[in-house]
């Protein structure tokens, strides 16, 4: 169970940006594998950690909470650990792989690739080779959340092949398109948050469900690798 169980004929699925006790239900019945926490004050999905802590406590066993942080400070990171029982933390920052280290401890973390063009994947998963994941994301202004797909054919295929057990695919999915995304790439997981919105920042249970079954949808079919 969790985010990063890999299994070639499963994608585990993350939605992010969860902030009220309706939004955790609604992709708990959906089959969520992960739900994510935006800990970043700029962003319109941002909640404080005693907050994330009541979210979490309606989650079932096995389904990972995610703590998002961006270029998070020590009083920060105190402060989230103090409230909230995160089980994977994602890096969507500047941080260097021994800040990353140092802020998971001892549990999982995975880190924000922003893909465009020339992107050095190589240099990239060498650079964060610690890292439990890599989560890649459309290079946008800002961090994460902007909606925006990344061209996937640009992610080299060698690459993708050794390391497809770490990849979570992000950027732009949505119902219509996260089955040719998990076509093309066979990721552990992907992970949606703009793309089950009715408004910005406004999660919609109906759009949750219709991802999910795509994701399932796209793993019943016969795989072309």
């Amino acid at each position: 169970m969790g985010l990063l169980t890999y299994s070639p004929s499963r994608t585990r699925i993350k939605i992010c940006g969860l902030r009220t006790p309706a939004d955790i239900d609604a992709a708990v019945q959906a089959g969520v594998d992960a739900v994510g926490f935006v800990f970043y004050p700029p962003s319109v999905r941002s909640v404080s950690p005693n907050i994330a802590a009541q979210l979490i406590s309606r989650l079932p066993a096995g389904i990972d909470a995610v703590g998002l942080l961006v270029n998070a400070t020590d009083a920060e990171c105190a402060a989230i650990r103090a409230a909230a029982p995160i089980t994977l933390w994602q890096f969507h920052g500047d941080e260097t792989p021994e800040r990353c280290r140092e802020i998971a401890q001892n549990n999982p973390w995975m880190k924000a690739a922003r893909i465009g063009k020339q992107f050095a994947f190589n240099d990239f998963s060498l650079q964060y080779r610690d890292a439990d994941a890599f989560l890649l994301d459309a290079l946008v202004e800002g961090y994460g959340g902007g909606g925006v797909p990344f061209d996937w054919q640009e992610i080299p295929q060698a690459w993708v092949s050794e390391n497809a057990p770490r990849v979570v695919l992000s950027g732009g999915l949505n119902a219509h398109n996260v089955g040719e995304a998990i076509a093309r790439l066979h990721p552990c997981a992907v992970d949606v948050s703009s793309g089950v919105e009715s408004s910005r920042g406004v999660k919609d249970p109906a759009l949750m469900a219709q991802f999910i079954q795509a994701v399932r949808a796209a793993d019943a079919k016969p795989s072309s690798q």
